[in-house]
């Protein structure tokens, strides 16, 4: 009777995670479903899933009328430069709140946490009045600098956990055996700690790489990124679904063939320390 009803759990869970994730993968589907299909076919009712005339004229269409390797550069550049950036300040912050905890790290902790609870466009003018005094308008720096800065919370909470999980008797031991805080950090803690670096660096690529607010705000052409890229199929005319949907397409790719590839070192990460 205990198999039987164990059995069925494991039946509902997994067919309630495959709703799951068919739920969350359907528009994903859809949009690139919709990419190949003729305007007339995108917005038809009721919709057409797959028994239509299938074309590549909208991926045609948008190479001709954008720069797409340019913007895919600039997010390459935004995202990898500012998570890396990101990461060589975490790293010792998170080592002196995990090692060296005062009595208000927890309160910091919280504060910088509470930094992400902050409505974006309540500091949009003054950092974009900022930006256009000091040159930073529409530059792969800027934006660095302002992603940086608004995913280092995130990134330093991540890592803070992962270190939590090391035990500080390993560090001790590297002192006593003379090594300085640099080589503790270098070879002692970054080594063990690899799997949570990793998952930190990949889910704030992601990060970067979907941020749309600051993008579309802070960049006009110089340095927009592939979120600008795919606004720029939203005209005052309407929206070109099936062009909308190549743009969108060709944006989310890149990212979702690393998520593909990394996704053993994304989990194994995220459950870094989880069992001791």
């Amino acid at each position: 009777m205990a198999r039987q009803v164990k059995t069925r759990n494991k039946v509902i869970v997994t067919i309630a995670a495959w709703a799951v994730g068919i739920a969350i993968f359907f528009p994903i589907l859809w949009t690139v479903i919709t990419s190949f299909k003729s305007e007339a076919d995108a917005i038809a009712d009721p919709p057409v899933f797959l028994f239509f005339n299938w074309t590549l004229e909208n991926y045609v269409t948008v190479q001709e009328r954008s720069d797409y390797f340019n913007h895919f550069m600039n997010s390459v550049v935004i995202s990898v430069g500012s998570t890396l950036i990101g990461l060589l300040i975490a790293v010792p912050a998170a080592w002196a709140m995990a090692f060296v905890p005062g009595k208000r790290t927890k309160d910091l902790l919280m504060w910088m946490l509470s930094t992400k609870m902050l409505p974006p466009v309540g500091v949009l003018v003054p950092l974009y009045l900022i930006f256009r005094d000091i040159g930073l308008l529409d530059t792969r720096i800027g934006l660095v600098i302002v992603l940086t800065l608004i995913n280092l919370p995130i990134i330093i909470w991540m890592l803070y956990t992962y270190f939590r999980e090391i035990p500080g008797e390993i560090l001790e031991a590297a002192r006593m055996d003379g090594a300085t805080l640099k080589a503790e950090i270098l070879y002692v803690l970054t080594p063990m700690a690899v799997p949570g670096i990793a998952s930190t660096l990949l889910l704030n690529i992601i990060l970067a790489w979907n941020e749309a607010f600051w993008t579309l705000n802070l960049t006009a052409a110089n340095a927009a990124p592939l979120t600008a890229f795919i606004a720029s199929y939203s005209s005052p005319e309407g929206l070109f679904y099936a062009k909308l949907s190549a743009a969108s397409t060709m944006a989310i790719a890149p990212i979702l063939i690393m998520g593909w590839f990394s996704q053993k070192q994304l989990v194994r990460g995220l459950t870094f320390g989880a069992v001791k």
